[in-house]
C-alpha cells in the first residue's frame, strides 16, 4: 500500500464513529486510537474489567489439505505437525539470514489450518504463503472476516453469557461456538497479558456482536493506545518495532517458540528459512546471539521512546530501546530494547539518552505486570 493510499475501513468502523472514538492511520486502515474516557481509563478496566478492542484489519487465513501443517513447517521454526485439534501456537516466519519476516498465530482445526498474520505484513504474508505452498495445500485468505479481542478478568463472564461453554477453554485452545445467534470461531487468547478471547466472525455479523458484547455491563470498548501499552506490560513484541527482519529468535528471547523437534537432534529438525543462523544461537548452540531483548525500568517520569540509544556508565552505547511507556498498572517507565549479551543480565544499570539526557534504566525481568492466562 502506498502512502497516497486512501485508509481501509474495518467492518466495525462506523461504530467507532459513533462511540465517538479518536481515528488514526494503523496498518493502512482507520483504527481507534482511544475512546472518550482516554488511553489511561481504557488501560485500567481492561485489567480490571473487559475491553473490547476491534482487531479486524488483521489478516486471517486458512490453509487447507493433508500437508499443510507439513508444508506450513516449511517456512515456520514451530512444530505444527504434532498440534493437537483446537489447539492454537505461535509462530513466526523467518527468512534466510535467520531474521523475522512476522508472527503469527496457528491453530488447528478439524478441516484446516486457521493462521492470524499482523495488519501491516499481511499482503507480504498471504503472497509467502501462497508462493511456497501453493500446489501442496490451499492458501486461503478470509477478508470477508472480521475479528474482535475481548479482554480482561471480567471476559470469561461477560462471554460465556453469550456464548456458554467458552468457560471451559484453557489458553490458546480454540472452538466453534455459537454467540447468541451468530456462529463464530473464537480462542482463549489475547495480546495484554490477560485472559480473554479472539473472535472470528463474518464482517456482516460484526457490528451487532460487538452491540451484544458492549452492552454487557462489565466491557467497554478500547483502543489501539491502550492496546500497546498493555502488551508492553505484558512484555509482548510489536512486529516492526521490537521484532523486524534484522532480529533472530534468539535476539528476541523466543526460543521457547521453537520446540526440541525442530532444532538439532529432533525429529523435524531444521527444514525452515534460516535454520542454519537460528540454530547454533539457540541455548548450548555453538554461536550465541550478541545481543538480546530485554525489559528496561526506571522510577524517572521522563518518557523514554523508541530509538533511544542505551549507554552504559562509561558512556558507551550498547544498544537501543524499541518500545517504552509509562506502564499505567505498574506506575513507572517500562521499556524493552535491545542490548548487548554482556549488558543482559538481569539487575545491570544502564542509562537511556533522551534530549541528551541520561534516564537511569535498570534491565528487569518480564513481563512487568504478571500475565493472567487461564490454564485450568
Amino acid at each position: 500500500m502506498t502512502a497516497s493510499a486512501p485508509l481501509l475501513q474495518t467492518p466495525l468502523h462506523a461504530l467507532h464513529v459513533e462511540l465517538g472514538a479518536k481515528m488514526v492511520p494503523f496498518g493502512g486502515y482507520d483504527m481507534p486510537v482511544q475512546y472518550r474516557d482516554g488511553i489511561l481509563a481504557e488501560h485500567r478496566h481492561t485489567r480490571t474489567h473487559a475491553g473490547l478492542f476491534d482487531v479486524s484489519h488483521m489478516g486471517q487465513v486458512r490453509l487447507i489439505g493433508a500437508d499443510a501443517a507439513q508444508m506450513l513447517e516449511t517456512l515456520v521454526p514451530v512444530d505444527i505437525v504434532d498440534l493437537p485439534v483446537f489447539k492454537q501456537r505461535y509462530a513466526l516466519f523467518t527468512n534466510p539470514q535467520g531474521g523475522i519476516l512476522d508472527d503469527l498465530m496457528v491453530c488447528r482445526r478439524p478441516d484446516d489450518l486457521y493462521v492470524v498474520v499482523n495488519a501491516g505484513c499481511k499482503e507480504q504474508d498471504i503472497a509467502h504463503l501462497q508462493q511456497h505452498l501453493s500446489g501442496r495445500c490451499q492458501v486461503v485468505p478470509m477478508p470477508e472476516r472480521a475479528l474482535l479481542a475481548l479482554q480482561g478478568p471480567a471476559a470469561v463472564t461477560a462471554l460465556a453469557r453469550l456464548a456458554p461453554g467458552v468457560e471451559k477453554l484453557t489458553f490458546m485452545e480454540g472452538g466453534f461456538f455459537k454467540l447468541d445467534a451468530f456462529d463464530v470461531f473464537l480462542t482463549r487468547s489475547g495480546y495484554t497479558g490477560e485472559d480473554g478471547y479472539e473472535i472470528s466472525m463474518h464482517e456482516r455479523d460484526a457490528i451487532a456482536i460487538a452491540r451484544l458484547l458492549l452492552d454487557q455491563p462489565e466491557v467497554k470498548p478500547i483502543g489501539l493506545g491502550a492496546r500497546d501499552t498493555l502488551r508492553l506490560e505484558a512484555g509482548l513484541c510489536l512486529y516492526g518495532h521490537d521484532i523486524n527482519t534484522t532480529t533472530t529468535p534468539a535476539e528476541a528471547a523466543l526460543t521457547w517458540a521453537i520446540q526440541k523437534v525442530r532444532r538439532s537432534g529432533g525429529a523435524r529438525a531444521g527444514g525452515y528459512p534460516g535454520f542454519e543462523v537460528i540454530d547454533p544461537q539457540l541455548p548450548g548452540g555453538s554461536a550465541p546471539a550478541a545481543r538480546k531483548r530485554v525489559g528496561l525500568s526506571s522510577t524517572e517520569k521522563l518518557p523514554v521512546r523508541e530509538g533511544a540509544k542505551l549507554v552504559n556508565a562509561d558512556g558507551a552505547e550498547v544498544g537501543v530501546v524499541t518500545s517504552g511507556t509509562l506502564g499505567p498498572t505498574v506506575g513507572h517507565l517500562v521499556a524493552m530494547g535491545y542490548v548487548a549479551t554482556s549488558h543482559a543480565a538481569q539487575g545491570t544499570p544502564l542509562f537511556a539518552l533522551v534530549r541528551d539526557k541520561r534516564v537511569p534504566m535498570t534491565v528487569s525481568p518480564m513481563p512487568f505486570a504478571p500475565h493472567r492466562y487461564f490454564r485450568g
